[in-house]
């Protein structure tokens, strides 16, 4: 067993609780959490590391959506404009995929647990991230994604993500944790819909899918029109869409850690829907920023469970889930910053950890010991300031711990 102690213990639980010059104590799990009187009364024994100045701990993020193998891009793909990001993707995605080599995957991997990263929901639509994600030491839950709408092509999707299901589960540890993930409602024929869910129902798999991301894909999934049809017509031969947003939701009843990401288009009645379903839906502010999308209207989600991912490089400048948070804080204008800060830092650990369902997340006896250190620039008077202080100065962890070792 070992203790660590800080200025600042951030639990990160249901209460959002702080103790100020608190301890943990941890093996591969934790054990204990205190203030370091009572700890240092209850184990007199064990030796407590010294705590820095202005220190703090606390659980470490999960990032729960991220594309990994889109790691090569930075200027390349066109923002601004989601069609417009779109045509880039398609037009670039051969070259930046094979750019995007298990060596470079691994060191934003490691870049990310730098950042107090320690799990991600890491979205794989060819497996060419399996490698770096099972040698990375942050707990990857990691979602196979199926995707097409071809009819005369869906055996051949199908098998190929069968395919690369059966790739990762070959491959499941404690720490690596296969999953299935569709796409978006807009480019999955239902056959593969219907499927999917089949088998992770069976196995019972996190799932997780893209949902009304962009004004495009909303006139297109209601009304069959918009800047999607050119799209449709061109690539695919298509003029409607294969399932309109409620018959897709419809789909998911009885699934276990189910979200969906993005949600800036989505309807009262598909957030509703989404709510009934369990699900959490994962907010990815800089990559709906940068594509030029709507803001994810928080307010609305407050029986919803939240989670922070970055989406990939190619919609976003960074992997830091700090970053994000900073990012989360600033455009969210509407709500008091330090309650904000507060339930974001809730959103990138415990709720993360719910949807990907984990035992990790917060400070809390019995889950696994998943605990970054670090230190603020000052002292803090209130703890009610605490939470927006460490989104504002937080760039790099001084220590990241993953079931109880040393990352």
């Amino acid at each position: 067993m070992k203790i660590l102690s800080a200025k600042w213990v951030l639990t990160c639980d249901e209460n959002n609780s702080i103790i100020e010059n608190g301890a943990v104590v941890f093996n591969e799990k934790i054990i204990d959490i205190d203030s370091l009187e009572n700890i240092q009364k209850k184990y007199p024994d064990l030796e407590v590391e010294e705590s820095k100045e202005n220190s703090v701990l606390m659980p470490g993020l999960i990032n729960s959506h991220v594309h990994l193998e889109f790691s090569a891009n930075s200027t390349t793909l066109k923002y601004g404009n989601f069609m417009n990001w779109l045509n880039s993707v398609i037009k670039n995605r051969d070259a930046l995929v094979e750019k995007a080599t298990s060596k470079l995957i691994s060191t934003k991997l490691d870049r990310m647990k730098k950042t107090g990263t320690t799990s991600i929901g890491a979205i794989s639509s060819y497996s060419f991230d399996l490698e770096a994600c099972i040698k990375s030491p942050i707990n990857t839950v990691f979602f196979c994604e199926v995707i097409g709408t071809k009819m005369d092509m869906v055996d051949t999707l199908f098998a190929d993500f069968k395919s690369r299901l059966e790739g990762a589960k070959q491959s499941a540890s404690k720490n690596f944790i296969p999953a299935v993930a569709i796409h978006s409602p807009y480019s999955v024929h239902p056959f593969l819909v219907r499927e999917s869910l089949r088998l992770a129902k069976e196995e019972n798999f996190a799932v997780s899918s893209h949902f009304l991301e962009s004004p495009e894909e909303f006139e297109w999934l209601h009304k069959d029109q918009g800047l999607f049809i050119d799209f449709f017509k061109n690539f695919l031969g298509q003029d409607k869409a294969v399932t309109k947003p409620m018959e897709f939701l419809n789909n998911f009843s009885n699934v276990n850690n189910l979200s969906f990401t993005h949600c800036v288009e989505a309807s009262d009645a598909d957030i509703e829907k989404i709510k009934s379903l369990g699900a959490s839906i994962n907010h990815c502010v800089t990559s709906n920023r940068v594509l030029n999308n709507s803001k994810l209207d928080i307010s609305k989600l407050d029986d919803i469970n939240l989670t922070i991912g970055t989406d990939g490089l190619s919609s976003n400048n960074s992997l830091s889930m700090f970053d994000e948070l900073r990012n989360a804080l600033m455009m969210h204008t509407d709500i008091n910053i330090n309650s904000l800060a507060s339930k974001l830092l809730k959103a990138a650990t415990l709720n993360g950890a719910k949807a990907l369902g984990l035992n990790k997340g917060a400070l809390q006896k019995d889950l696994d010991a998943d605990i970054i250190s670090f230190t603020l620039p000052d002292d803090i008077e209130e703890s009610e300031d605490l939470a927006m202080h460490i989104i504002l100065h937080t760039k790099f962890v001084d220590k990241t711990i993953i079931g109880g070792i040393d990352a």
